[in-house]
């Protein structure tokens, strides 16, 4: 073999040599962006998981102060109920003592109790605790608890007819029920003798031996 062969022949060698190198490094090279890039998207992943996690625990606490602060109003604004009603109770007895009618001052310190009233119920009012309405209103028992059932043909069954104790609402929350006479149908005297015939035939029926 002549030395240009032999020259030529190592020329060749180290091309192939130089260009396998290459494509080996560039291998590499893209195997290690690869593990930048995978690196970026779990390291993205991972702090988008922190973020959720803190609004979590930021809304879990949100909640909680929440929660304490309406649970400390709803005991308060119950036992705060009491005072209203006692003023109302006393403004109704005064009303009716037949004593206190004859003093010329009673209509002066009637429209005191009054003005006092009404400066209680704008302040629950603020402070979102209203009334329960119950005029021409159907029996609920989500709102309401049925003191006593009244027969009347005149209105629907379950209709309320008389309220006994107003009831309250503090926003969405049911702070007291109102207390109530409801409305049944009346009970025809010939069917209730009837049904109540059926009864003593069954108690009759279960006293006779086998």
């Amino acid at each position: 073999m002549s030395e240009n062969s032999q020259k030529t022949d190592d020329v060749e060698n180290n091309a192939e040599e130089s260009n396998e190198h290459e494509n080996v490094k560039s291998d590499v090279e893209a195997k290690e962006e690869k593990s930048v890039e995978e690196k970026l998207v779990e390291s993205e992943d991972k702090l988008l998981r922190s973020l959720a996690e803190i609004e979590n625990q930021r809304r879990r606490f949100e909640k909680e102060i929440k929660d304490a602060f309406e649970f400390g109003s709803f005991n308060f604004a119950k036992e705060s109920l009491a005072i209203l009603d006692n003023l109302q109770r006393a403004k109704i007895a005064i009303e009716n003592d037949q004593a206190l009618k004859e003093n010329k001052d009673l209509d002066k310190f009637l429209e005191y109790i009054t003005i006092i009233e009404k400066d209680l119920i704008n302040i629950f009012e603020k402070n979102r605790i209203k009334k329960i309405d119950t005029r021409n209103k159907k029996f609920d028992p989500n709102l309401h608890q049925a003191m006593s059932e009244i027969e009347d043909e005149k209105v629907e069954t379950g209709s309320i007819l008389q309220e006994m104790q107003s009831g309250y609402m503090l926003a969405e929350r049911l702070l007291r029920p109102a207390l109530v006479s409801v409305a049944k149908k009346k009970i025809d005297e010939k069917d209730g003798k009837e049904e109540k015939k059926e009864e003593t035939n069954l108690v009759e029926e279960k006293k006779t031996p086998i």
